[in-house]
């Protein structure tokens, strides 16, 4: 059985021939490159850093060079290709859980805005435009019950 984040037998199938490193390929011959793909979901998964990576994955720095390595060589692109012209596949989404979104992108935009209580939207715009200019011309009076 898989564990959390890594590939089970079936997933790996379909993967697994369209990976360098393979006999036969050019260069070396690679003896664990499931490991080390279950390594990089687990990264892209967790949301961890490269450097929190379980050692049973490997060295976190031998893994994150592979992987840039692969990326620079367009390997993930291919497996993406071939994974995404299959109708069926049912792992093809976007989880949001991975869609982060910077702290301050949350807040409004133009800062806070002062809404009046029990006085219609369009209505409290008016009346506090009313009082910014009476406050211009007379300091220190207002009109009673907006301030």
């Amino acid at each position: 059985m898989a564990k959390r984040y890594e590939l089970s037998d079936a997933q790996w199938a379909r993967i697994a021939e369209l990976l360098p490193g393979k006999k036969g390929d050019r260069g070396r011959t690679a003896k664990d490159n499931r490991i080390f793909v279950d390594g990089v979901l687990w990264v892209l998964r967790s949301g961890a850093r490269w450097s929190d990576l379980p050692e049973r994955y490997g060295k976190w720095k031998s893994v994150h060079k592979r992987f840039t390595r692969w990326a620079k060589a367009g390997v993930w692109e291919r497996v993406f290709a071939v994974l995404t012209k299959d109708r069926r596949n049912e792992y093809l989404m976007l989880d949001t859980s991975l869609v982060r979104a910077h702290q301050q992108a949350a807040t409004g935009k133009g800062g806070p805005k002062i809404r009046l209580w029990g006085v219609r939207e369009e209505l409290g715009d008016d009346l506090l435009k009313e009082q910014a200019s009476l406050d211009r011309l007379r300091p220190g009076l207002n009109i009673p019950g907006i301030c």
